[in-house]
């Protein structure tokens, strides 16, 4: 297998201007030696954290960014908020720096008091964590990444890279009872929404490429915010907004394992350009087109929106060239708020998404939402894809076009260069042979919605088996819904998702919402035209 079939070329990035290509030799974008473990969840992620934040010492580096970071938040337990085992870390003398969304308006539902009192209590501590702006109108910094570094043992050093935020809600698990500490959400998820997420753990050398996405944002010299009044507010009240120096880069940790990690990202074209990004970054994007081009027998995503029907054209043109493809996508079954204002808009991208599909795909494409065993629907935020159990990504971005072309967003694309023995062992038959870590991470996620930890290989392997798998496990559970849900509860979580009903008088308000404050930036059919992606 060459990785520059799947993975990008430095060229083929499109930002020239980035540091993290120039880390590696000639055109490579990408770093060898690696070991990826995907973590499913936020409760054992949270506790894998705390332990490794425990273990820091002074000198060593905890480096993160984060869309939103909730101080009181428990990673494991009381005593274990966030807040105070980063400030712990910090006043042990461990290099402490954050890079938080500023966010907007709090009545918006958004996370702007959240963050300042994060960093608040980590600076206080002799730590440092900035409020980030430097986004274009209605954009975020999307990114949620942890880097931690130890000075004098570097084979010790991890990064995490996914889609957990630091925040209430996240802390869930495989039963899917929720986190305790909730934030509000649409009725029909209950008071302890069900969560479901997934984070990379990865060490070796593409910890140093992690490190260096978080120093770009950190060294860029533009102010934190341009709006007056914040600046205003900041002055008032007092608060850190320029970057001290962080110190040198320590050398990559050693290689540790067989996995090739290329870091992908998404950054908008601002008119106040990103240093390291002065024409934007849409290297997530491009990263999946190349991936997608390759695709001849199974596709499997779980995300949290699938929206902007011009991503689904991607998948789309995928599945219209190769008759075999089959796709699957897990996705909540309801939008994460009540209301019209709200929730309409997030139904009417996502039809308009899957209708792209299902006229591409026909039977070949299927989507499903996840309940728990209390019948509760759990709420995917996971962001993942796998393709052929070749290429997979664990990240922030969504099936979206503010993932792929406004907000700043981070993913983990990973090959292994260890064969699966398992059969079929060329699924895609295009000669790159399955993959371990791409099957393991299908399988992981595929026996938790089946519910049936114990399902063997053979039965999920074939991508027309596992499609089958899936189809079967939902029907039977829409089948004891529908009979009032008598007798014993068949095994799995997955539910059928069917596009609500829209008329023609709710589409017509809700498009120029939807277009302008969900899912911003249409330009997507005039970049690929432009050959941007």
């Amino acid at each position: 297998m060459k990785e520059d079939d799947w993975f990008l070329k430095g060229e083929e990035r499109g930002n020239p201007a980035t540091r993290i290509d120039a880390r590696h030799d000639g055109d490579i974008a990408w770093s060898g030696g690696n070991t990826v473990r995907p973590i499913p969840h936020g409760a054992p992620y949270f506790t894998e954290l705390l332990a490794h934040v425990r273990e820091l010492r002074a000198g060593d580096l905890l480096l993160f960014t984060d869309w939103r970071g909730d101080p009181d938040e428990k990673l494991d337990g009381p005593g274990t908020e966030v807040a105070d085992v980063f400030s712990d870390a910090a006043r042990r003398g461990v290099v402490v720096k954050g890079l938080l969304w500023r966010s907007h308006w709090d009545r918006l539902r958004f996370s702007e008091a959240e963050n300042r009192h994060l960093g608040e209590a980590i600076e206080a501590a002799g730590g440092e964590c900035l409020r980030d702006m430097r986004v274009p109108p209605g954009g975020s910094h999307h990114q949620k990444l942890v880097v931690l570094r130890h000075h004098a043992e570097p084979e010790r050093d991890v990064a995490y890279v996914g889609g957990i935020d630091l925040c209430w809600s996240r802390r869930d698990d495989a039963s899917h009872g929720g986190d305790t500490q909730a934030t509000p959400m649409a009725e029909v998820y209950g008071a302890h929404p069900p969560w479901h997420d997934v984070q990379a753990a990865i060490r070796g050398p593409a910890v140093g490429d992690v490190e260096a996405v978080f120093r770009e944002r950190w060294e860029d010299p533009q102010p934190l915010t341009r709006n007056p009044l914040h600046r205003l507010a900041d002055l008032i009240r007092n608060e850190d907004t320029r970057a001290d120096p962080l110190p040198p880069q320590f050398p990559d940790p050693p290689a540790c394992g067989p996995h090739a990690v290329q870091l992908l990202r998404t950054y908008a074209h601002r008119r106040a350009r990103y240093p390291f990004a002065p024409r934007g970054e849409r290297s997530i994007a491009r990263g999946y087109l190349k991936a997608l081009r390759r695709a001849r027998s199974l596709i499997y995503i779980e995300d949290q929106y699938l929206w902007s029907p011009q991503i689904a054209e991607s998948f789309a043109e995928a599945l219209e060239a190769n008759p075999g493809l089959l796709m699957i996508s897990v996705l909540p079954l309801h939008p994460d708020q009540d209301g019209a204002l709200n929730g309409t808009p997030q139904i009417l991208g996502r039809n308009q998404a899957l209708s792209v599909l299902r006229r591409a795909g026909g039977e070949r494409f299927a989507v499903y939402g996840v309940e728990n065993r209390d019948s509760t629907p759990v709420y995917v935020h996971a962001k993942v894809c796998v393709v052929d159990d070749v290429w997979a990504t664990i990240g922030s971005d969504n099936f979206n076009r503010r993932s792929w072309t406004y907000d700043s967003e981070l993913t983990c694309a990973v090959l292994d260069g260890t064969p699966d023995g398992r059969e079929p062992r060329d699924p895609g038959g295009h000669g790159d042979g399955a993959r371990r870590f791409p099957r393991d991470l299908r399988l992981t996620l595929a026996r938790e919605h089946l519910d049936r930890p114990g399902v063997p290989d053979a039965e999920l392997l074939d991508p027309e088996a596992f499609f089958a798998a899936f189809a079967d496990s939902a029907h039977a559970l829409e089948r004891w819904h529908a009979g009032g849900r008598r007798g014993p509860r068949p095994d799995g979580r997955l539910r059928l998702y069917e596009p609500a009903p829209l008329s023609p008088l709710t589409t017509a308000w809700a498009t120029p919402f939807y277009r302008i404050v969900c899912d911003p930036d249409g330009r997507p059919r005039a970049m690929r035209r432009s050959g941007v992606y």
